[in-house]
């Protein structure tokens, strides 16, 4: 079987650039997740909207909720962002691929939220995680945040492919306790294939982290057929185990939770027919991370 994210991607000419195809139809939100509680912005003219777009005042928004053990340490408000520059074949929220089926929110509310839970954050050891879709395709959304969060002493977590790792001022790594680094491909044609786009962004941002010293804990889709390749898998491997701010390594083993969110995407969903690794296989992708010196879970 071959698969290949790349058709979700258009030339913009000679420039060499590719941008994402539009989906054919807005995304629903899921019915069991939205903004409770958070009031959408209103009342803005389009001029007004990109101004405080422009100061990071306002963001584009999927959903929250509060969940525990899965987005870092502890118990935490993820707050899911609306907009991603990739096109995963895997994507396990391809509701929030388009930034424009987000709902615009004050970057002051989603604050007020979080400091309702600085207890529970505490008791458990948790804090925000910002996901996605992308956070960094909203930067000055998310450093309004992340300053909030750190000076409320919130713990503060990204989760992030690093493409848009350029995009990453070096305020928000200041501000930031932890990286969930998605590393969903070591070779660089593989990753094309599962994304549509490019491996060496990530490797970069990487780094920077590794320079700056923000701790780091890297993801791993495993996909049969896919990412499964034990030299793919070897080299993503090789990727993280340069990296000494490197905490440890999640191989997550593919499921088909997501396939009802594909079927009202708009794209095709190519992985309807693959089946979730086995126990052996997953844990023989572990095993070739912890040959590379890294702590696997």
């Amino acid at each position: 079987m071959s698969f290949d994210a790349t058709q979700y991607w258009e030339s913009e000419g000679s420039t060499g650039e590719y941008r994402p195809l539009p989906l054919e139809q807005e995304v629903p939100r899921l019915a069991d997740a939205g903004l409770s509680g958070i009031e959408a912005a209103s009342g803005l003219t389009r001029s007004e909207h990109m101004a405080q777009v422009r100061a990071g005042n306002l963001g584009s928004v999927h959903s929250w909720e509060l969940v525990t053990a899965v987005d870092g340490p502890g118990t935490r408000m993820t707050t899911f962002f609306a907009g991603c520059p990739l096109r995963c074949l895997y994507c396990h929220n391809p509701d929030t691929l388009q930034m424009r089926a987000g709902t615009p929110v004050f970057a002051e509310d989603l604050l007020d939220r979080m400091l309702r839970y600085r207890s529970v954050f505490a008791a458990t050891g948790g804090g925000v995680t910002f996901s996605g879709g992308e956070p960094l395709m909203q930067p000055q959304f998310l450093a309004k945040l992340l300053a909030g969060a750190k000076d409320a002493g919130i713990h503060t977590t990204i989760d992030t492919s690093g493409f848009l790792g350029a995009a990453a001022t070096d305020e928000i790594l200041a501000n930031l306790d932890l990286v969930l680094l998605d590393i969903k491909s070591g070779d660089p044609d593989t990753y094309r294939r599962t994304t549509g786009r490019e491996l060496a962004p990530t490797v970069a941002f990487g780094q920077r982290l590794a320079q700056a010293g923000v701790p780091v804990w890297v993801r791993f889709v495993l996909v049969p057929g896919l990412t499964d390749d034990p030299e793919n898998i070897a080299q993503a491997a090789e990727i993280a185990a340069q990296w000494d701010n490197v905490e440890r390594v999640e191989v997550l083993p593919f499921h088909q939770m997501a396939r009802a969110k594909w079927e009202t995407s708009g794209m095709r969903y190519q992985l309807a027919e693959v089946k979730p690794p086995s126990a052996a296989q997953t844990a023989s992708a572990r095993d070739i991370f912890r040959d590379h010196g890294l702590t696997v879970y």
